[in-house]
């Protein structure tokens, strides 16, 4: 995972995360979204939509939103979930993830950040010198100095 400076709706500079599989692409649209979802479904796999407000990556187990959606054939339906969620849950990340449930596969084929907070603070490189000249690095998210919950919220400082 990397971060990167955007330009961000309004004119504002922030990091980005970039995880998943458009990361590197602006945000995409409903109708996008929507396109990918249908992709998926017309490959027989199960959406599901996950949300988090810590994305480190080492963090890979979302909370999830609602149960996954096995026997799902209308994309606009999973679509208007991604809506509901982020309704809900504007200072959160939010991401759809299309399960192929194929017998040699069993695996995410697919997945891509649907929502993000306005602000995303980013993360800093930790050192630790040990012993016998060991250095050990470690990422920490800014926005887990704050309570989960209240981690993206108000004064811009995430």
């Amino acid at each position: 995972m990397e971060t990167r400076e955007p330009s961000r709706p309004g004119g504002g500079q922030g990091l980005r995360i970039t995880q998943g599989t458009f990361s590197y692409l602006p945000d995409l649209s409903d109708e996008q979204i929507l396109a990918q979802i249908q992709y998926g479904l017309d490959r027989g796999w199960a959406v599901s939509i996950e949300f988090t407000d810590d994305p480190h990556p080492r963090n890979v187990y979302w909370e999830m939103w609602g149960m996954p959606m096995f026997d799902l054939r209308d994309a606009m339906a999973a679509l208007r979930e991604v809506q509901r969620c982020r309704e809900a849950l504007p200072d959160h990340y939010v991401r759809v993830s299309l399960y192929d449930p194929g017998l040699t596969r069993q695996t995410t084929a697919l997945q891509f950040i649907v929502n993000r907070p306005p602000h995303e603070p980013g993360f800093r490189l930790e050192r630790e010198e040990g012993h016998d000249r060991v250095v050990r690095y470690t990422l920490h998210a800014y926005a887990a100095d704050r309570p989960r919950g209240e981690r993206y919220r108000g004064d811009g400082r995430g």
